[in-house]
């Protein structure tokens, strides 16, 4: 789990004006809450923000005008066409404290002969663990699986600390049968009205 640090200020200017105002900056506008305080609207240094983001579950050591914060991101909301960060919400955790996070599966392996495909139900998998040691990624073995298996929350191994924070029947990955190609519509009338 990587802990990265990142400085912020503290906004005190609210509403869509001044979070384009913060992003003409090169900032990016954000809230932190959790603990029953008082949410904090901050600015964090856009590309520095960017890099921490790449990492899921990315542990950001804040520093908010001298104090220091522990925080985890939330929500982060991008602009649908450009890409870039338009705002973040941050949840303070402690160290030691158990959240709840999305850790992204990873399918490994290959799956048996016959074209079929793999179906990610589940991109990733909801988890408990301790703030300062989420893991990036769960990885899950589909070598040799064959049309009609299932991987589901209980068969995937987490490292010690993590547990399931979804049922532990859930379909996490399946595998479907590969399907023959049709002719697309209108392909064999086109033949037959030729030959006549």
């Amino acid at each position: 789990m990587s802990e990265v640090k990142l400085t912020a200020q503290l906004r005190t200017e609210f509403g869509k004006g001044a979070a384009r105002r913060v992003r003409r900056e090169d900032k990016v506008p954000g809230v932190l809450y959790g603990h029953g305080s008082q949410p904090l609207h901050i600015k964090l240094e856009g590309h520095a923000l960017m890099m921490a983001l790449k990492t899921p579950n990315v542990l950001i050591s804040l520093d908010i005008e001298g104090k220091q914060e522990l925080a985890i991101p939330k929500d982060v909301q991008r602009d649908p066409l450009k890409g870039f960060l338009e705002h973040v919400d941050l949840l303070l955790v402690k160290r030691g404290e158990k959240v709840t996070v999305e850790v992204p599966v990873h399918a490994e392996g290959e799956l048996a002969p016959g074209g079929n495909l793999l179906e990610h139900v589940l991109n990733a998998l909801p988890v408990d663990a301790e703030a300062t040691h989420i893991p990036e990624s769960v990885s899950v073995s589909v070598e040799g699986l064959e049309a009609g298996a299932s991987v589901l929350a209980k068969d995937i191994t987490l490292p010690n600390g993590v547990s399931l924070a979804v049922e532990e029947d859930a379909v996490v990955l399946q595998v479907l049968a590969a399907q023959a190609e049709e002719p697309a519509a209108g392909e064999g009338e086109g033949e037959e009205a030729a030959e006549a």
